[in-house]
């Protein structure tokens, strides 16, 4: 799959491109969510990973700005949270169009089983 992972943590980025890349996964990345807006007007992806506080635009205006668009894109939100308990930012990101969420630090089998689901795979128990 080509996944966008939209972070404005490079170090997370990094992690993530890292661990989608040996899975087979073509990564692209934005540092928040209006360099994401761009990147996505001039590539597709398949599916997008996006942090929900980050400067510029937060991952829930960019939720909104790709269903608005996009309606059947494939997200998942990321977010540990920071001046805001970060299960209120990812019940907020599902309300609004995510389509799983996940709790920072979350670990390797919980996004990977969320990409699998998404594609409608299931990943052998380990």
């Amino acid at each position: 799959m080509r996944i966008l992972v939209v972070d404005d943590n490079d170090d997370i980025r990094q992690m993530l491109r890292l661990l989608l890349e040996q899975e087979g996964h073509e990564i692209r990345e934005a540092a928040n969510g209006k360099l994401a807006l761009k990147l996505l007007a001039q590539e597709a992806v398949d599916l997008i990973v996006t942090d929900i506080i980050m400067p510029e635009m937060e991952g829930i205006d960019l939720i909104m700005a790709i269903r608005s668009v996009k309606p059947d894109a494939k997200i998942i939100a990321i977010s540990g949270g920071g001046r805001i308990d970060p299960r209120l930012c990812l019940n907020m990101a599902g309300k609004l169009g995510a389509d799983r969420v996940l709790q920072k630090p979350f670990g390797k089998a919980a996004i990977l089983g969320a990409i699998d689901e998404l594609r409608g795979e299931t990943r052998p128990a380990q």
